[in-house]
């Protein structure tokens, strides 16, 4: 794959990349961190890229494995006060989200992570089951499952807002 085409599939990708990275970092600065290094990874290892028809799955799975690194770096350095509360989804952070979607996104926190990152993939980002499954490298009847399981989650939640 050339610079040019990197680029412009990147461009493509950006506001996806965000959502993705915000979905498990809470925090607007630590995404741009995140997506940053996750593209750096991506450019310089973009000769091993053997399909560029999967360049977008592809990207995604190194942003998730720099969100999930990021994650892990951050329990070793920050003590409990100082993280990022859970459902604290504001509307500067999600500019492009109405106000009617809030309800939704405020309990889209409340889920699991890998049930939500599962439902944001498929619904927000427009990835198919088996992409996803190839993204977070389980069995397509487990991102089913997950599914399942975080839209009950949801019903549940937005019945009591």
């Amino acid at each position: 794959m050339d610079k040019e085409e990197f680029t412009r599939q990147v461009l493509a990708m950006e506001s996806t990349l965000f959502h993705i990275s915000y979905s498990l970092l809470h925090n607007e600065q630590d995404c741009a961190d995140v997506v940053q290094e996750a593209v750096i990874k991506a450019y310089t290892g973009r000769d091993r890229l053997r399909r560029p028809e999967y360049f977008k799955t592809w990207l995604t799975r190194i942003l998730i494995n720099e969100c999930y690194t990021f994650l892990r770096r951050q329990k070793k350095y920050f003590p409990l006060e100082e993280t990022v509360e859970r459902g604290s989804v504001t509307q500067e952070a999600w500019a492009p989200v109405r106000e009617e979607y809030l309800d939704l996104y405020r309990a889209m926190e409340e889920i699991s992570e890998k049930d939500r990152l599962c439902i944001q993939l498929y619904y927000m980002e427009d990835y198919s089951v088996r992409q996803i499954a190839q993204i977070l490298r389980v069995p397509e009847g487990t991102v089913k499952s997950r599914m399942r399981r975080a839209r009950q989650q949801l019903r549940g939640l937005l019945a009591d807002a």
